[in-house]
């Protein structure tokens, strides 16, 4: 059983949401404030966080950025600001998916399951034994949900590994921010800054220098590409040839 941990310092909100929750199998526990979250947390591990941005003692981001020291814990943040930038803030510091209220019950109990699965910790598990892929100093691992460059783990979050998976699977190849939404995500609407976002993020992991990517590439009135960097040449080929 999945344990989620609500924090909302809204009493009906809580209620509600741990109502459903609790009968679509989650094991759910309630925090009303940000220490009370991040001390509950500590003693109840959850496997993902439903995250109220407005909370007293402690805002949701500053919760989120202490949760996320520990590991790369899925977080959904929860909240009555809609503003784009809010929705930016909460997922620079790591949120894996931001629902705006009013909200439906129904929606975020999926959205938790998704998020969860693909994190792999949902029952359905991992890909298949070996299911590797890498380029240049990428490597990816599904079974184990690891990705190292140059042999250094990356710290990814869950959205974060099914980004750069999906990069991967599809070198070369320009995909749309809304391709983006539908294949990772698995949305078929959505705020398309939140692809944005995690773009910028993985950019910050495994590139050079984020500011000049190479390996992921913007292409204007499209979305992004994945361009593998070059193998080094074999001795001899391509030498200059004095002419």
């Amino acid at each position: 059983m999945r344990r989620v941990l609500v924090v909302d310092d809204d009493p009906t909100v809580s209620e509600v949401v741990a109502g459903y929750l609790d009968r679509a199998g989650f094991a759910v526990d309630v925090a009303a404030d940000g220490p009370a979250a991040v001390a509950r947390a500590a003693t109840h591990p959850p496997d993902l966080v439903v995250l109220d941005l407005m909370l007293p003692g402690m805002d949701g981001l500053e919760v989120c950025r202490r949760l996320r020291r520990h590991g790369p814990l899925p977080v959904i943040m929860l909240t009555a600001r809609g503003d784009e930038e809010d929705r930016i803030l909460g997922l620079e510091v790591g949120a894996d998916d931001y629902v705006t209220k009013p909200f439906s019950p129904r929606e975020l109990v999926l959205r938790v399951a998704s998020v969860l699965r693909r994190a792999g910790t949902a029952a359905a598990g991992p890909g298949p034994a070996g299911d590797g892929l890498g380029a240049g100093p990428l490597a990816l691992d599904r079974t184990a949900r690891r990705a190292t460059r140059d042999g250094r783990e990356l710290s990814l979050t869950a959205r974060e590994f099914d980004l750069l998976e999906y990069f991967l699977r599809h070198p070369g190849r320009a995909a749309g921010r809304e391709e983006l939404m539908r294949q990772v995500w698995g949305w078929e609407f959505g705020d398309l800054s939140t692809v944005t976002v995690h773009v910028r993020r993985l950019r910050e992991k495994i590139e050079d220098d984020p500011a000049r990517p190479r390996l992921i590439s913007t292409v204007w009135g499209v979305g992004y590409r994945f361009d593998p960097p070059a193998a080094p040449a074999a001795d001899g080929e391509g030498a200059p040839d004095g002419r």
